[in-house]
C-alpha cells in the first residue's frame, strides 16, 4: 500500500472508532438515566473511587477522569447530598479533602457497574472473545495519550 492510501485507511477507521464510541456511548447514558437515573459523569466517579477504597483527593479525581476540578466538584456535591460519598478532611491541609465512598455508594455502584457490564457485552453481541482478545491487541499498539510512545 502506498503511504497515501494506508493514511486514508487510518483516516476510515479512526471514524469507524469514532462513531461505534458515540453510539456505544449514548446507549449507555440512556439505559444509566433510565435504569438508575444516573449520569455517565456519575457513574465514572464511582467507579474510580470505587477502584480507590481509600478515597482520592478532589485534584487525583479530577486527573484520573481527564476533566477539570470544576467539572468534578459539581458531581461530588450531588453524590455526597445523595448519601453515596463522603468528604474526609486532609490533615495538615485545610484547602484539601479526599472523597471516598459511603456504604451505601458502594453498592450503588456494584449494582451499576454489573449491568453496565451487561449491557456492553450486549451492544458487543456480534464480536467474539478472541475478536475482541484480537482488537484490543490492536487497539494497545496505539497511543494512549497524545505523544506518548508506542
Amino acid at each position: 500500500m502506498s503511504p497515501q492510501t494506508t493514511s486514508k485507511e487510518r483516516l476510515r477507521l479512526w471514524l469507524r472508532m469514532l462513531r461505534v464510541t458515540r453510539q456505544v456511548e449514548a446507549e449507555l447514558r440512556e439505559k444509566l438515566r433510565v435504569q438508575f437515573d444516573s449520569t455517565l459523569p456519575r457513574f465514572d466517579v464511582l467507579a474510580a473511587l470505587y477502584r480507590h477504597a481509600e478515597g482520592l483527593k478532589m485534584n487525583e479525581l479530577s486527573r484520573q477522569l481527564m476533566v477539570s476540578n470544576g467539572n468534578v466538584t459539581g458531581i461530588v456535591n450531588r453524590l455526597v447530598e445523595d448519601g453515596y460519598i463522603d468528604r474526609i478532611a486532609i490533615e495538615g491541609d485545610r484547602r484539601a479533602t479526599r472523597v471516598c465512598l459511603t456504604e451505601l455508594g458502594r453498592a450503588a455502584f456494584a449494582e451499576m457497574a454489573e449491568a453496565h457490564e451487561a449491557w456492553v457485552s450486549e451492544l458487543f453481541d456480534g464480536v467474539t472473545e478472541k475478536d475482541a482478545h484480537h482488537m484490543g491487541e490492536l487497539l494497545h499498539r496505539l497511543p494512549a495519550e497524545p505523544g506518548a510512545e508506542r
